[in-house]
């Protein structure tokens, strides 16, 4: 079913406890045929306000606020008073209150998300612009990338400072003939060496979605690069960049390092300001990692290739 574009939609506002946000949730989206289901903390502003998500790549300690608020759109005033209505009449949803019941005029969806993505610099040269907007006056090289599923829009931190070093590393007049971008998610990073002078380029990533955008994401900016999953990457590489999480970048700390060449250097971010020594230490045995750069909490590490680095023994 699909509503009229000149009709507007109707909201449905619950306040629910927390041991019913999950099944009330799912009976709004699979059974009532709510078009969208948010939950939020109702009670944000307040002195009783919580915070429930923990840091990136570590599970939520709980699943909900202990009151959390539930917006639920319908086509038709009747088809969210139905979902109330059945809602409430059910044993088990003892707590559960309806808030409002209110039309939502209708929104240009497309329109309000792109209005929510602006073009990102990098450096004062170096821009990240969706295709729904022209590059700015300074930008001299760019990246034309629109928000989507593959991590790696260039908004998060982790993903600046990555962008940043390439750019500055290359502009000092580094350059490298070969470079593997692991975990590549939406490719930017390898799309990036390779506005930079790179053209020998492997990404790869486990998602085949990541490696479909990356291979997509190539042919908009007009730059060569293989896309493949991770054991396609063979051979020593001039650099090797991992923007990926903490705890995967030291389990993956043989491989990278035998992916590198004598004295190329490794650049990882995803990594905590208080994870660097920990990273340091898995390293430790091919390379001195230091910390180049550091934004909201999140630290860009890297570090050379010793020549006389301890041998790369295979993952068991």
């Amino acid at each position: 079913m699909s509503a009229d574009a000149a009709s507007p939609l109707f909201e449905l506002v619950l306040t629910a406890p927390e041991p019913l946000v999950e099944a009330v949730s799912d009976a709004l989206g699979e059974e009532l045929e709510a078009l969208s289901v948010s939950v939020e903390d109702a009670d944000a502003g307040s002195d009783e306000e919580q915070a429930i998500f923990g840091e990136p790549g570590l599970p939520a300690p709980r699943g909900a606020w202990q009151r959390s608020t539930l917006r639920a759109l319908f086509e038709s005033e009747a088809a969210a008073t139905e979902a109330a209505t059945l809602l409430l009449g059910q044993d088990w949803t003892a707590g559960l209150h309806v808030t409002a019941l209110s039309p939502v005029a209708p929104t240009d969806w497309v329109r309000l998300t792109q209005s929510q993505f602006e073009p990102v610099q990098v450096t004062p040269e170096f821009w990240i612009v969706p295709s729904w907007h022209d590059p700015p006056p300074a930008a001299q090289r760019w990246i034309r990338l629109d928000p989507g599923l593959a991590f790696g829009t260039g908004t998060h931190p982790t993903t600046r400072m990555c962008l940043r070093w390439i750019a500055r590393v290359s502009a000092a007049g580094s350059h490298w003939a070969r470079v593997l971008d692991y975990g590549c998610g939406s490719g930017i990073l390898a799309i990036a060496a390779a506005l930079h002078g790179a053209r020998d380029i492997d990404a790869v990533d486990i998602d085949p979605a990541a490696v479909q955008a990356t291979r997509d994401n190539a042919q908009v900016n007009g730059v060569e690069l293989r896309a493949r999953l991770p054991d396609a990457a063979v051979g020593a590489y001039d650099l090797v960049l991992a923007n990926i999480l903490a705890t995967p970048l030291k389990l993956l700390a043989p491989l990278l390092c035998g992916h590198l060449a004598e004295g190329a250097p490794l650049v990882l971010a995803g990594i905590l300001e208080r994870q660097a020594a920990e990273l340091a230490l898995a390293y430790a045995p091919w390379l001195d990692l230091t910390v180049l750069d550091q934004e909201e909490g999140w630290v860009l590490m890297g570090g050379r290739r010793h020549v006389t680095a301890a041998p790369v023994e295979p993952l068991s």
